[in-house]
């Protein structure tokens, strides 16, 4: 994992339990109206890839290699013994890179064509990261990127699995890689009215299911899991630090943009992964939470929660109230938190929650981590287009 709150799992797990928003003023944003987002600080791409490499790849790329690197490591995995050909690289990304991409646009908008980089397409395309991770680390499976706006990193997770179970590889690895804090990618969101315009106290403005919310704030970073089936990870002697039992996937049919008011296609998502998982809502211990802090689509998810779970809604955390927004990538952070918090037996709170919607309320987790019993949990994402992804993990 590689966030806002830190360049490793440990990191953002301690920073992550403290429960405190990391959104700050974005220098890369100045003079946008809304010029806030929470970034990975002190990530040295040049000095992680070399200099020809950071100055080939645009930064979700940067983000993604080195995320990979850390899964492999944490993995134990031997790149050279679990064949190459038999190893997999799925990762969701919402959209191109327009970090080095609108530079290059502008040049050729004003007239010098020759000067534009023949790096400039490469290094944004989405599929770029999951090329360059396999080139990395030299493995030669089933290999592109999975794009459905932010459900993205968890969709990637699913269809992973998929891959799996059909016996097309032994090991995939499996997540999102994505950095919104592009100026072009700051102001469509703003001229959208989808960003939060408290930039006067930006660390109070992503307040996922809180009353007062008004909208996101952009984020950055990368999540990689190594998926493998379960013999093979004995066989290996892995050290697994959970199960992937259900994947769900689902569309609102909505709208372009909005959700659907009564979150339907989340009902249906989870509805999937539950019965993927052979599991009912009743056995889900907690759920990780979209919660981007939009008022619509904080409303939606909370009338789906409170849906799926009509007699007791499990306990709920949204961590883009710490880290922000990472668009194609969220999912599969989250995805990582949901892992980490069943290994510890606790969930991380939800900054900035004062008082959430009447007839909406769910047991949000806020004030510090919290103890939890049960083995499975639930994760969810959603997206532009009507896009909606859910997974059940589970306990190793």
């Amino acid at each position: 994992m590689i966030t806002p709150a830190g360049g490793d799992v440990e990191a953002n797990w301690k920073v992550l339990a403290e429960g405190r928003s990391l959104a700050t003023h974005d220098p890369d944003l100045a003079g946008l109206r809304v010029d806030i987002s929470c970034r990975v600080e002190g990530f040295d791409a040049a000095l992680e890839l070399g200099p020809r490499l950071a100055n080939r790849l645009d930064r979700f790329a940067h983000l993604g290699i080195v995320a990979a690197r850390q899964a492999v490591a944490d993995a134990r995995l031997d790149l050279p013994a679990a064949r190459p050909c038999r190893v997999g690289v799925v990762v969701g990304v919402g959209g191109n890179s327009l970090h080095t991409y609108v530079r290059e646009f502008t040049l050729l908008g004003s007239g010098k064509p020759a000067r534009v980089s023949p790096l400039a397409l490469p290094r944004s395309i989405p599929s770029m990261v999951a090329g360059e991770i396999a080139l990395d680390l030299g493995v030669r499976g089933p290999n592109f990127t999975v794009s459905s706006a932010c459900a993205s990193g968890t969709n990637a997770l699913g269809v992973a699995r998929d891959i799996l179970l059909g016996g097309g590889c032994d090991v995939v690895l499996a997540g999102g890689a994505e950095s919104g804090r592009a100026p072009m990618t700051a102001a469509t969101f703003a001229q959208m009215r989808a960003l939060s315009a408290r930039t006067d106290r930006p660390w109070l403005a992503c307040r996922p299911f809180d009353r007062e919310r008004d909208g996101f704030v952009l984020g950055e970073g990368a999540a990689i899991l190594v998926l493998e089936r379960a013999e093979h990870a004995r066989r290996r002697g892995a050290p697994v630090r959970a199960v992937l039992r259900g994947h769900g996937a689902a569309a609102d049919a909505h709208h372009p943009v909005h959700p659907h008011p009564e979150g339907e296609g989340t009902v249906l998502a989870v509805q999937q992964a539950l019965a993927d998982a052979g599991c009912s809502p009743r056995d889900i211990g907690h759920v990780n939470a979209h919660g981007t802090s939009t008022p619509a689509g904080d409303a939606a998810e909370a009338r789906a929660l409170r849906r799926l779970f009509p007699t007791s809604v499990p306990a709920v955390t949204a961590v883009k109230s710490v880290v922000g927004h990472a668009l194609g990538a969220a999912g599969a952070i989250e995805a990582a938190v949901t892992v980490l918090s069943l290994q510890r037996g606790e969930v991380p709170p939800t900054a900035n929650l004062g008082q959430q919607d009447p007839g909406l309320e769910l047991d949000i987790v806020t004030g510090g981590t919290r103890r939890i019993e049960g083995d499975l949990a639930l994760s969810t994402s959603c997206g532009f287009g009507g896009q909606n992804a859910a997974l059940v993990f589970g306990a190793a």
